[in-house]
């Protein structure tokens, strides 16, 4: 099935540039098209105007549309992870260079996008069928910024 609504990024300049960074970090990931600015403009001829990317399958555009506008955490990108060793991979990829850690797995990249990195398991720890131990599962999550899986488990299960 092709894929009906597509996110649209909007960049000042670096729109590219983040395309193939990203495309570097997921597998299974490619730069579809790019579309240049002409003679006419607005843009720097020969610069790119759109990026059409793919991340793991799923289909993005990003615009070099110029300063007006930047992102904020109102819209994020959850990514769910099976293991420790992914979620350190992903934090770590996506924070290089001036990206920011956020709290709970969320995160900043460099331009300013805002990910979710979340261990698969996140969500059988804060909705199991024990309250209390959910509950010290998400007290726990509260004081992480990049989240250890382990650590939830050990505050699921109650152990110091």
């Amino acid at each position: 099935m092709q894929q009906r609504i597509t996110p649209y990024l909007w960049f000042d300049g670096q729109a590219e540039e983040a395309a193939d960074r990203y495309v570097a970090i997921f597998r299974n990931s490619r730069i579809l098209h790019v579309q240049r600015y002409g003679e006419h403009g607005p843009g720097t001829p020969g610069t790119a105007m759109v990026v059409e990317f793919e991340l793991d399958g799923l289909r993005f555009a990003a615009l070099n549309g110029g300063p007006q506008y930047h992102f904020t955490e109102a819209t994020s990108f959850h990514v769910p992870c099976e293991t420790q060793d992914e979620v350190d991979e992903l934090w770590e990829k996506l924070t290089a260079d001036g990206g920011e850690p956020g709290q709970c797995g969320w995160l900043k990249d460099r331009y300013g996008v805002s990910w979710q990195i979340v261990p698969t398991e996140l969500p059988k720890l804060l909705g199991g069928p024990d309250p209390d131990a959910s509950g010290r599962a998400l007290q726990a999550m509260f004081k992480m910024r990049k989240l250890d899986i382990q650590a939830l488990r050990d505050a699921y299960d109650g152990k110091p």
